[in-house]
């Protein structure tokens, strides 16, 4: 099998296959446990991009990450994992101005991610038979490049740092209501 080929399909796996329920008592393992699976996000995305005629299958799979796990994903970090984190960090820790940058970035890939979904819609409506169009690809691509930057920035500052100021009642109480925001109840 051809590299790209490979890769593309560990990719799609990687999107396919859900995160187990119980890592919802580790809420910041499950946030890095999906940033893994953004980047194979990403990486589809950039194929589809590139494709003439995009793979039906690989697109249902974005669109299905996109319509089911990136909303929820977002809200996690916006309505749990930032604010906590600003009301934990210390001041040396001089994490404000990072946090203002992530909620930007969060507003922005959450309008891209919308036009996204429509763009790829319309790809399964067609059986994938059209290529995409430049603007959409271009869509596509900033998308993935800026979502791949905004990983680097989470996983290289904010989750250690969440790891260092989070309490275990923290943890517990965001593990609860990533759970409930997907319809998982917890037992603890």
């Amino acid at each position: 099998m051809e590299k790209s080929k490979e890769s593309s399909l560990s990719a799609l796996e990687t999107l396919r296959a859900p995160l187990p329920d119980d890592l919802f008592h580790e809420p910041i393992e499950y946030i890095f446990a999906d940033h893994f699976r953004q980047r194979a996000l990403c990486a589809l995305l950039d194929e589809i991009a590139s494709g003439t005629s995009p793979d039906v299958q690989m697109v249902m799979a974005v669109l299905g990450y996109l319509k089911s796990e990136f909303q929820p994903h977002l809200l996690d970090e916006e309505k749990g994992l930032l604010p906590m984190l600003c009301r934990r960090a210390k001041p040396e820790d001089e994490i404000d101005e990072v946090l203002r940058q992530l909620t930007e970035e969060h507003a922005s890939d959450g309008e891209d991610a919308k036009d996204i979904i429509l763009i790829l819609e319309q790809i399964v409506k067609a059986g994938g038979s059209n290529a995409i169009s430049g603007n959409a690809a271009e869509l596509l691509k900033r998308f993935a490049a800026n979502e791949r930057q905004h990983l680097i920035v989470e996983n290289s500052i904010v989750l250690p740092l969440a790891r260092a100021r989070l309490t275990e009642e923290d943890c517990r109480d965001f593990g609860q209501r990533m759970a409930a925001r997907r319809g998982v109840v917890l037992n603890d």
